[in-house]
């Protein structure tokens, strides 16, 4: 079974009808449907999303999606422990010329350690740091 990364910027895309991306987020993930792909993510990138949403007065929303994201048989919720944060902070740390998140560079981290190439984003940095960005 293949495995995609799936980013905060998808998600939000996916469920935000108001989202530049929300029709291109759509169409993509419901061509996924059947399909033999699993979806990784991390508990980073599961706060940036319930944060979004709660952040806009949604709080229903963020409930709603985060238990969605908890609940998704197909996705895998890796919780960014000492060591995969440590690792994120070095990545950071060593790339003085880029406007990385700390939570970009966690999961570009966890990307190379699983190998995975694919990320479901709309974030242009996944791309800066040669990873294939989908849809």
């Amino acid at each position: 079974m293949t495995s995609r990364f799936l980013d905060a910027a998808f998600v939000i895309a996916l469920e935000l009808s108001e989202d530049q991306h929300h029709e291109d987020a759509r169409a993509h993930w419901n061509g996924l449907t059947g399909a033999n792909i699993s979806f990784v993510t991390t508990s980073y990138v599961f706060d940036e999303v319930v944060t979004f949403f709660n952040s806009k007065h949604q709080h229903s929303k963020a409930v709603s999606v985060g238990t969605d994201l908890l609940n998704a048989p197909r996705i895998r919720m890796i919780q960014v422990d000492e060591e995969l944060f440590y690792e994120g902070w070095e990545y950071l740390k060593q790339r003085q010329d880029k406007r990385f998140s700390l939570t970009d560079c966690i999961s570009f981290v966890l990307m190379k350690r699983l190998e995975i190439v694919e990320a479901l984003t709309f974030d242009k940095n996944f791309a800066q740091a040669s990873f294939t960005k989908l849809p």
